[in-house]
């Protein structure tokens, strides 16, 4: 007989990779975000709205005006003593890196925003 028998050899690399798969680290970071459930309200119009825009290359916009790390955070801050109804749209660019988003969205859940929405996500809808 002059083959090779590679039954034991695949069944080898099948329990190896079946270790790796198990000795994975799971990741644990995450921020905590309450998001609203169920379906979206009717359009009622709120008396105020801000609009918080990340860029691609992870530049933060507030209502169109460019902002640094430090002014996000303290208009974060104010954001909840505005006004009761006050809400923060959030529309992060496809092309921002996660790392950037999570970051921005962290500083959100630290200011105690709690009329957050995600603007922007309708054309992918269909998608799913």
């Amino acid at each position: 007989m002059s083959d090779l028998n590679t039954t034991p050899l695949i069944d080898v690399m099948l329990v190896l990779l079946i270790m790796f798969i198990i000795t994975i680290p799971i990741q644990t970071h995450k921020v905590a975000l309450d998001l609203p459930a169920g379906p979206p309200p009717v359009a009622d119009l709120e008396p105020l709205r801000n609009a918080l825009l990340l860029d691609a290359d992870g530049q933060a916009y507030w209502n169109a005006k460019s902002v640094s790390d430090d002014e996000l955070r303290t208009l974060l801050e104010l954001t909840p003593q505005l006004a009761p109804d006050a809400e923060l749209h959030f529309r992060p660019d496809a092309e921002a890196r996660y790392a950037r988003v999570d970051e921005v969205m962290a500083m959100i859940r630290r200011a105690g925003v709690d009329k957050l929405g995600f603007v922007g996500n309708e054309k992918y809808e269909s998608e799913f």
